[in-house]
């Protein structure tokens, strides 16, 4: 990288009033979403995948530094166009706040941030921060969402590495069994930390060395798909080590110290091509038409649409807040009261059997149901999960939420799809999944349970989460509170589809019962 020395340059006097007025205003945006900025680097310091949020603001603050040269031949002039886009990311907080989504009220913040420089400053100082700026968006924890499918291509990529390296391999969802012994993609070995990791440090490698669009471009795709492909080889390798070694190496916790050495290696290389095709960065030019000595002075016009820029950015950020207490006071928090009725549709009862060893991974929910009916010889399981008054320590939906983790000693998701239902007169596509019981061979029939999954989001039914979400957030939006709940069924799987046969005669003859009992608690609770 060839830098060249900035020119020696006098900010215009009016630089200080102007950058004294953003300091302020993003001094008041951190009061005013403290919240959202702590809980941003509470999962920097608590989660290696983010870590790197912590060199991200010096990084944009160096970066700023770095044009200060550029920057003091551009005279600042406040933008409203900025500010409707500041109320619209502004809304985009309540309502990620309505639903407790840390990803878009940490997404929003960011942005609120950012709008402020035009805002204040100007379009022609925000192209020249432009990168700067958009760098920022890197200290959001946000990716976490794609390491389903990470682990899914791990997963594929070392069953086929194993067997063509003529290594018989039983696989079962994300779990293998190899002759030395057994494997499992956990989230760790999903590779989002590499990814993230290397798309960061890539982009601004790219955009340090390279000057043509071009060229940033390609090299930004290649630190995508290298510590991808490169975290699919780690997996194998690793396999392999433990294979060949009896399961003495790379075995535990040092998979992982291999694994990021094996990264770091990678990304060494990466960097060492990369930086072949370096690019000289262009001198700064002085334009002619302007001497930064001369002296500049404040118009009073300037002066007032800067204050009046000010004040109005200052109350919009403020307005999710009033929003966000005044619909905090209209939420329901009574106690959630909710029973299993002892009989649901005529012949199905409670099963007087001790309750079910399955119990879905959902955290905290206000009230829950997990018990059995039974109807002659068919039995289901009913798992009612209850939220009301959600925050970001309770609430529906959430990473966090699932069916089976992933670490789970005693169940595995083995398959997964969906399922077209007439669930009390409404048709929904619902989840289905395949357990499978802690013996990975030779399990009896009854050790595989089918499961179906729905939400109820104030009467509203879906299996989608964006859908779940979107709902929640409207109608706390109209009045009528955030009361949801997540609904599973779970059987025998048994041979040729008798679990199947099972679940629609349970929804045909109760889902109009339990979307009665969830609607009863619903309005007991708002009594």
């Amino acid at each position: 990288m060839n830098a060249t020395a900035p020119a020696t340059l006098t900010p215009t006097p009016n630089w200080p009033r102007y950058a004294g007025a953003l300091v302020l205003l993003l001094a008041w945006a951190l009061f005013l979403f403290f919240d959202t900025a702590s809980a941003m680097v509470g999962i920097w310091l608590r989660s290696d995948t983010f870590t790197h949020g912590f060199v991200v603001v010096p990084i944009v603050l160096w970066l700023v530094w770095h044009k200060r040269a550029t920057l003091a031949q551009l005279p600042p002039q406040p933008n409203p166009w900025a500010l409707p886009l500041l109320a619209l990311v502004a809304f985009a907080w309540l309502l990620g706040d309505l639903v407790a989504i840390n990803a878009l009220t940490q997404l929003a913040l960011v942005a609120m941030l950012v709008l402020l420089v035009p805002a204040l400053l100007g379009l022609p100082v925000t192209r020249v921060l432009g990168f700067a700026l958009a760098f920022l968006f890197f200290a959001v924890p946000f990716g976490e969402f794609a390491m389903p499918q990470l682990m899914n291509w791990t997963a594929d990529f070392t069953v086929m590495a194993l067997r063509t390296s003529g290594i018989p391999v039983y696989r079962e969802g994300l779990q293998f069994v190899i002759p030395s012994g057994n494997w499992s993609v956990i989230e760790a070995c999903s590779g989002v930390r590499y990814l993230i990791a290397s798309l960061t440090v890539g982009v601004l490698f790219a955009y340090l060395n390279y000057q043509s669009t071009l060229r940033r471009v390609l090299f930004i795709a290649v630190s995508i798909v290298v510590p991808v492909i490169a975290n699919w080889l780690r997996a194998y390798m690793i396999v392999m080590l433990g294979h060949l070694s009896g399961n003495k190496l790379a075995a535990g916790v040092d998979h992982l110290i291999y694994g990021w050495v094996f990264f770091g290696i990678v990304i060494l290389l990466m960097f060492m091509v990369g930086a072949r095709w370096a690019e000289p960065e262009p001198a700064i030019v002085l334009r002619a038409d302007q001497d930064p000595s001369s002296p500049e002075t404040l118009a009073h016009s300037d002066f007032a649409r800067l204050v009046g820029v000010s004040v109005i950015a200052a109350l919009l950020l403020a307005a999710p807040q009033g929003a966000r207490w005044a619909l905090e006071h209209s939420t329901n928090a009574a106690e959630v009261k909710l029973q299993a009725p002892a009989q649901l549709a005529p012949g199905w009862s409670v099963a007087t059997e001790p309750p079910p060893a399955f119990t879905p991974a959902f955290q905290n929910p206000s009230a829950a149901i997990n018990t059995s009916y039974t109807s002659g010889a068919d039995k289901v399981g009913l798992y009612l999960g209850y939220y009301r008054a959600q925050n970001y320590q309770r609430k529906l939906v959430s990473s966090d939420n699932v069916l089976v983790k992933s670490k789970d000693l005693q169940w595995a998701l083995v398959a997964s799809a969906s399922a077209q239902v007439n669930f009390a007169d409404h048709a929904v596509s619902l989840r289905q999944a395949e357990l499978r019981g802690s013996s990975l061979l030779g399990q009896a029939a009854d050790d595989r349970l089918l499961a179906w999954q729905l939400y109820w989001v104030n009467g509203k039914l879906t299996a989608s989460n964006v859908q779940a979400k979107a709902y929640g957030a409207l109608y706390r939006l109209l009045g009528r509170g955030d009361d949801s709940a997540v609904i599973v069924l779970t059987t025998a799987k048994g041979p040729q589809g008798e679990g199947q046969a099972r679940l629609q005669a349970f929804v045909q003859a109760n889902a109009s019962a339990l979307i009665h009992l969830l609607e009863q608690t619903r309005r007991d609770g708002q009594q």
